[in-house]
């Protein structure tokens, strides 16, 4: 038998499907035409090209297989086209769990984002259990995951064996686009982050949330939610253990709330009306209100989920980065 996986071209999705094949695992993988192959090189994955979208693609690329990973999805803190974000991380779900249930599928997990759980108004560290409903999310990312979450709540609460697990901040190699974790590192090595404001982020070597992954398909209860996530950090104590592992300095200045969030408002207005990205999105500094700050302690227990330090992860993340021709000066 085979195992489907979704989302294999992306950071997270390269690392299960790297893992997956090193124990020994039959892969087949659903990917959009044109999408990146960076992670398939020297891969022996079955390739099925198609869209989440696209139902019947979707349960071609199911087809056979006994254990599905979804793992693909929209990720965008600026969209212009919101209706598409929903269509990949809610319709492109459903499609996923229907072709699961239909094949018969022995385990699903989805992945679903900490974002989803999160933050706490007090700063304190959210859980499973964090009581959060769809008007507390911000902008529409978050947003169609949590209707994606409650797409396979619904599926699980009919039978379907679905598992549910929410990375934090991922770091480490090969994070290609890269993810809003990898532009505070490359922002930081490229020096274009003049100053900081007071905020925090979970972060978790990649490799482990891999990991996390088999063990939730191994070990995870049906219709149970569990975060894959290491440790709490303040942005300022980001930036010092990138300035140890690269010898630049750490920025020293720290800006009011309200200033990057009144820059951010108004750099979004024009790339609504410009053809261009905005350079500071504002649903970025609006998620950074906050610390996203999280307990993993269900996923230790129940999983055996145990994420070494994150400090390697920088390490090798910053490594990738500068021997991939992202930094303008390689880090001494």
């Amino acid at each position: 038998m085979k195992t489907f996986l979704s989302g294999a071209s992306g950071f997270v999705g390269g690392h299960i499907l790297k893992l997956l094949e090193s124990e020994g695992t039959q892969v087949r993988c659903l990917v959009r035409p044109g999408s990146a192959r960076h992670n398939f090189e020297g891969s022996s994955a079955e390739l099925v090209e198609g869209d989440l979208r696209d139902a019947v693609s979707v349960a071609r690329a199911m087809e056979g297989c006994d254990t599905a990973f979804h793992c693909a999805g929209d990720y965008r803190l600026f969209v212009r086209r919101p209706r598409e974000i929903y269509a990949s991380n809610v319709d492109g779900t459903r499609n996923v769990l229907q072709a699961a249930a239909d094949q018969g599928v022995r385990r699903v997990i989805y992945t679903c984002t900490v974002g989803t759980l999160g933050p706490m108004l007090d700063d304190s560290a959210a859980d499973e259990n964090s009581s959060v409903g769809l008007a507390d999310m911000v902008g529409h990312y978050k947003r169609s995951k949590f209707l994606g979450k409650l797409e396979a709540k619904a599926w699980a609460e009919r039978g379907l064996p679905v598992v549910i697990v929410h990375p934090s901040a991922p770091v480490g190699e090969g994070d290609h686009k890269p993810t809003a974790t990898g532009k505070i590192i490359l922002d930081f090595v490229n020096r274009r982050m003049p100053a900081y404001v007071h905020t925090g982020l979970n972060l978790v070597d990649v490799r482990d949330v891999a990991r996390g992954h088999l063990l939730a398909a191994e070990r995870g209860r049906d219709g149970e939610e569990y975060i894959l996530g290491c440790r709490n950090l303040t942005l300022r104590e980001i930036l010092q253990m990138l300035a140890d592992i690269t010898g630049l300095p750490p920025p020293r200045l720290r800006l009011p709330y309200w200033l990057p969030l009144s820059l951010a408002a108004v750099d979004t207005a024009i790339s609504r009306v410009l053809p261009r990205e905005p350079w500071l999105a504002l649903e970025a500094l609006q998620l950074a209100r906050h610390r996203m700050f999280f307990d993993n302690a269900k996923a230790r227990r129940e999983l055996g989920f145990d994420p070494g330090p994150v400090e390697e992860a920088l390490r090798r993340a910053v490594d990738w980065y500068s021997s991939h021709g992202y930094v303008r000066a390689r880090p001494a």
